[in-house]
């Protein structure tokens, strides 16, 4: 069977939401890039950017790297982001 590239199942569609609506409420709230952020969130997207990196060197998924200028937006974008890369098929 042909899979394609952006095959989109139920849980894809559901990360790919939530991540444009991470980025929306993000630029909603004119949130500046790393403006007000706690220091868990912080942390949580240190250890993301961490996860991110690693993986990518492992997958080769060089397409997850996106995640990383997302992270400006929040981990509410960044998260759901990187995992709608990170759940299409491998070929």
């Amino acid at each position: 069977m042909l899979s394609r590239p952006f095959d989109l199942t139920p849980l894809r569609l559901c990360w790919l939401v939530l991540a444009l609506l991470g980025a929306a409420l993000a630029l909603w709230q004119g949130d500046l890039p790393w403006a007000g952020t706690r220091a868990t969130e912080i942390v949580a997207q240190i250890a993301l950017a961490l996860w991110c990196l690693t993986e990518t060197m492992v997958r080769r998924n060089w397409a997850a790297l996106w995640t990383l200028p997302a992270l400006a937006l929040g981990i509410g974008c960044a998260l759901p982001l990187y995992l709608f890369i990170r759940s299409r098929r491998i070929t």
